[in-house]
């Protein structure tokens, strides 16, 4: 059974504008007939431009907004009139907000939550021992949330997030700011949380490395209409983003001259060119092989950036 079911979901708001003494209304769809189900231990990217609704997604899964049209039923219950039902079996992370006490010790702000979920004793505790291991978070618990840095509070509110045993888990930026670091240190334990607890893991970012690192599957939003549903290997594939060819010469030349691929690149004696992702390299290679003196040759795979752009391009032409 489906944990996330949305059926032609719309979501509407007024917008006010003002010209002299006149103001004239007019309704902007946020998410415009959005259906797709989750299954249980999916990670799934939620991606899109800035205002392609991706926040206004995930406040309506969450039970924040009500749809204006459709139905959505997350763990079985409406989320809009079942919130203090679904709080207890879902978990929420805003990257730029925090969910912790400001002025308490970290492992005080556990405990709260604790009282606060209803969480067995015993469960919190083991919970908590196994996230301050896997997050790092031993030295940080008698320090009070204001003074920890983003990405040590990062990783105490992705562990209030889970010490509940939610069965899904909403991420919004979760990585915003940190260091590369602190970045592998949170995917490593999401990836881990998910395999453990089979945790079903929405995350919404615009640091495409997290979709790369974590996500089953990609959905692709814009102007609140979904453009793509699929494997982030789907994606790369549904667009004509184009390969590329490094090649190191055994000394600088200029832009050599290969048929079948472009130069986009000189840096010294590497070069890089772009050839057509149904194009075999084999050919390239032979070609370079045989009129300049190669060194070493690799195939970069188009980068999920590219695709991103191209997928997005024809609707900005």
């Amino acid at each position: 059974m489906s944990v996330i079911e949305l059926s032609d979901v719309s979501r509407a708001f007024t917008v006010t504008s003002r010209a002299g003494l006149r103001r004239t209304r007019r309704e902007v769809r946020a998410v415009d007939g959005m259906s797709f189900t989750v299954e249980p231990g999916e990670v799934m990217g939620y991606i899109g431009p800035n205002g392609a609704g991706k926040s206004t997604t995930i406040k309506m899964l969450t039970g924040i907004l009500v749809p204006s049209g459709g139905s959505i039923r997350v763990a079985g219950v409406d989320p809009s009139r079942n919130r203090l039902k679904l709080a207890k079996r879902i978990g929420v992370v805003f990257g730029q907000r925090t969910t912790l006490w400001w002025d308490l010790p970290l492992k005080d702000s556990f405990a709260v939550l604790q009282k606060m979920y209803g969480v067995p004793l015993a469960r919190h505790k083991e919970n908590l021992a196994t996230f301050v291991e896997l997050l790092d978070l031993g030295d940080l618990l008698d320090v009070p949330v204001r003074q920890l840095s983003l990405g040590q509070r990062m990783r105490g509110d992705i562990a209030a997030a889970l010490l509940h045993d939610p069965e899904i888990v909403y991420l919004d930026e979760p990585t915003i700011g940190l260091d590369v670091i602190s970045k592998a240190r949170l995917r490593e334990f999401l990836a881990e949380i998910n395999a453990a607890r089979r945790t079903t893991i929405i995350l919404t970012t615009h640091d495409l490395d997290d979709i790369e690192a974590l996500c089953t599957r990609v959905m692709v939003i814009d102007h609140g209409h979904q453009i793509f549903d699929g494997t982030l290997d789907g994606l790369k594939s549904s667009q004509s983003a184009p390969r590329t060819l490094v090649v190191d010469l055994a000394t600088s030349l200029p832009p050599i001259a290969v048929e079948g691929a472009t130069v986009t690149k000189v840096d010294g004696p590497r070069q890089h060119l772009t050839f057509p992702p149904t194009t075999s390299a084999a050919p390239l290679l032979a070609q370079i092989a045989a009129n300049y003196p190669l060194v070493d040759l690799s195939v970069a795979e188009p980068t999920i950036e590219s695709v991103i752009t191209q997928l997005y391009a024809p609707a900005s032409s």
